[in-house]
């Protein structure tokens, strides 16, 4: 007798046992019911359990590997990415070295030098100074900065990296408008001030709000060299 699973045609024979072997099942008004086995019925049954069960575990499976490949190929706007390559950098007229993000857009001055990508920045500059920059002279410089466009003050505190004791001032401000969507986005301002004999290296590490950029920010501040 034909049957269907899976939308595929399936003969099956059906195979009848007699009763007499087993007892009867019911009896209405006297008359006995004989049981009769019907096995091709029963694999059909099984088959068709089998096909629904495979058909919703197999589409579960692939939901989930694609909403993972997405979630992996995108990125929070502002991050630098993880394979960004650095090279030394030295602006003629500062006193130090430092490791940029290769590629960036390059703009000098005679009083700052500033490497750009997308939402990002680095500003280089440099100052004389009787006396190393200290927790309080951070905090003045933030009163300073208390004018910027959407400043909200951060911390002030002092951090050491490879060229040794750096004050570390952090701080968000609004950033430019955008050429295409005319709004500005808040940025997260890092201003590391390194000493060394009557100078002061300021590194201003700029991003957008929210971005992870720990790492590179690291790479930055880690490779300060004094060159005099």
């Amino acid at each position: 007798m034909p049957r269907r699973a899976c939308g595929r045609r399936i003969d099956l024979p059906l195979t009848f046992v007699r009763a007499e072997r087993y007892p009867p099942l019911r009896s209405f008004g006297g008359m006995r019911t004989r049981a009769f086995l019907l096995t091709g019925a029963a694999a059909l049954a099984l088959a068709a359990a089998g096909c629904g069960s495979s058909s919703g575990s197999s589409g579960s499976s692939g939901s989930s590997g694609a909403s993972t490949t997405k979630a992996q190929d995108v990125s929070p706007a502002g991050d630098i990415p993880d394979n960004q390559a650095f090279v030394a950098y030295r602006a003629p007229a500062l006193h130090y070295s430092v490791k940029v993000p290769e590629g960036w857009s390059r703009r000098a001055s005679a009083a700052a030098t500033s490497f750009t990508d997308k939402l990002n920045s680095i500003t280089l500059t440099e100052r004389s100074a009787s006396a190393a920059p200290s927790v309080a002279t951070g905090k003045a410089e933030l009163k300073q900065l208390a004018s910027l466009a959407g400043f909200k003050g951060g911390k002030v505190s002092v951090v050491r990296r490879k060229a040794g004791a750096a004050v570390r001032v952090t701080y968000e401000a609004r950033g430019p408008k955008d050429t295409v969507t005319g709004r500005a986005r808040t940025r997260a301002f890092e201003r590391y001030e390194f000493f060394h004999k009557g100078r002061v290296a300021v590194l201003t590490l700029a991003g957008a709000k929210g971005a992870d950029n720990v790492d590179p920010w690291r790479i930055v501040t880690d490779s300060l060299r004094w060159t005099a």
